[in-house]
This record gives C-alpha cells, structure tokens and sequence, in this order.
C-alpha cells in the first residue's frame, strides 16, 4: 500500500483523528434568534436570554441540586458563605441538558473552534449575609496578554429571581472590548436581574461578579463554562466524571468532556481518538 504523502501538518486531520475529527450537529434555534443574540454579545459582551427554561423545569433541576449543597467557599473568591457542587456531572443527570442548551451552542459555535470543551460545569448557591464577589474576567488566569478575543465563555442559569438584594450577577456592560486596564470606581456596574429560568451567556474576556445578597433567601444558579478545545479546561473531567456514567452521555457532551480531539492529534490518548478509551 502507498504510503499517504505529507507535505504539511495539516495534511494529518484524517490521520489519528480518522472520521471522528470533528462532531457537526445542527442546532434546533431560529438563525435570526442567534444573530440577535450575536451581535447583542458583540455590542454588549453579554446576552441575556429571559425565560428560556420553564418553572417546572428549574424545579426539577432545583430538586436535584439541593441535596449536593454542603459546603462554602474556602476563600473570598469562592464566597464564604457560598456553596458551590463541582463535578456537578459525576453526581446528577438532571443538569447535562443545561450545558448543551442548543441556543448556547449556538453561538459556541461562532465563538471558538471546533470542538470546543466544557471547562466546569458548577452549582452556586449564594446565601444570605454574602458579600459581593470582586469583579473578573472569567478567562484571566489564562497567561495571555489583553487585549485578544476571548479564550473562555460561560453561561449563568438563574434556578432562583436575581435581584438587586439577593446576588444577582454584577456585569459591567462593553468590558470585553477593554485592553489590559482593570475596572475603576468610575466604571458602572449594574446588576444582571432576570426571572428565574432565565440566562445570561458571555465571554471571557467580560467583566462581572457575584453579587451581595442581603435579602433573608438563597439565590441559587448553575453555570457552565466552556474554552477553545487547545486549552487547558479547569476542572479536569475525564477524571472527575466516570467512564460508566460518560458512556451513557450525548455525543455532544462526551466530546465536550474532552473526549475529542483537535485533529490532528490535540487531545489524543496512545495515539487513537480518545473514545476509544470508552470501549475498554
């Protein structure tokens, strides 16, 4: 057999990757709805999309949430009176939709390459007597200098009302065309109130934060955070999650765990297509 000819690295996208190089689906939302939603983030640096998930839906992910909830931050970023569930996937089902939400992957899609990943998939709930989260970009312990398009992009499911009094998300509207300055006392924070089942998405490269929470309830949310498939994602879920749980997952979602690869070879394991590693 003649031996294929390589003449540049590009020429090796069939090779280790084969036919599983990169997962194409087709989202189910309206193309005008994801321009909107486009250029919205473009102008904006964030989108928010009020009453996307029903009431009995949030119950139901509620429900599931609840019971995981334990422990509070273990500093001030986490929130010390702030619960959060990481591995969120190796402990509820109830979520998984959520982090590929097809209006969310719709401008995934726009945002990064191929093949992009779920970097953490968290529970956060902010209880009462919080104190506000200081504003960051959520992409900035990526040792890459601003400004640059964003490397990482996140989205906030509100399971609770975000109000002004309970935590509602703090944003500061246009920072993610900001350079390498930080925010000032001049710049306006304004706070991301939005009925529950409601989301916000963004880039990582947007400025925001927890906010304080003074009223006498919880505000509970789920955010899942996504990064270009070349980077580094911060929880390490093909660790975290069991291959006897990640069998039964979407395609979708088994791809964004990181069972994919960057073809030519981003990503693989023993030189094959890191699925492979589901079939022993």
């Amino acid at each position: 057999m003649t031996k294929p000819i390589v003449d540049s690295i590009d020429d090796l996208s069939t090779d280790i990757a084969g036919t599983t190089g990169f997962l194409k689906t087709k989202r189910d939302v309206d193309p005008a709805l994801v321009e909107a939603d486009w250029q919205c983030l473009q102008e904006y640096g964030f989108v928010m999309m009020k009453n996307l998930i029903t009431d009995d839906e949030v119950d139901t992910v509620k429900s599931a949430l609840t019971p995981l909830f334990d422990k509070v931050g273990r500093n001030e970023f986490e929130g010390e009176r702030t619960q959060r569930i990481y591995s969120t996937m190796a402990k509820t089902r109830a979520v998984d939709w959520l982090a590929t939400h097809p209006r969310i992957l719709a401008l995934l899609d726009k945002m990064f390459m191929p093949n992009y990943l779920l970097s953490q998939l968290l529970g956060i709930n902010i209880l009462p007597g919080e104190s506000a989260q200081f504003i960051h970009p959520d992409d900035g312990f990526y040792p890459v200098p601003r400004p640059r398009a964003p490397l990482g992009a996140a989205s906030i499911f509100a399971l609770d009302d975000f109000t002004e009094t309970n935590g509602a998300t703090q944003i500061i509207p246009k920072s993610h065309l900001w350079g390498d300055r930080k925010p000032t006392k001049d710049d306006k924070i304004i706070s991301a109130v939005m009925p529950k089942g409601s989301a916000i998405f963004y880039g990582g490269t947007f400025w925001h934060g927890g906010g304080v929470n003074t009223s006498d309830n919880p505000r509970m949310a789920l955010t899942a955070q996504y990064c270009e498939p070349w980077l580094r994602q911060q929880e390490n879920l093909m660790m975290a999650i069991p291959k006897d749980i990640v069998r039964k997952l979407d395609p979708q979602l088994q791809s964004m765990l990181g069972y994919s690869i960057l073809p030519p070879y981003i990503g693989m394991v023993n030189a094959v297509h890191p699925l492979r590693l589901l079939d022993e």
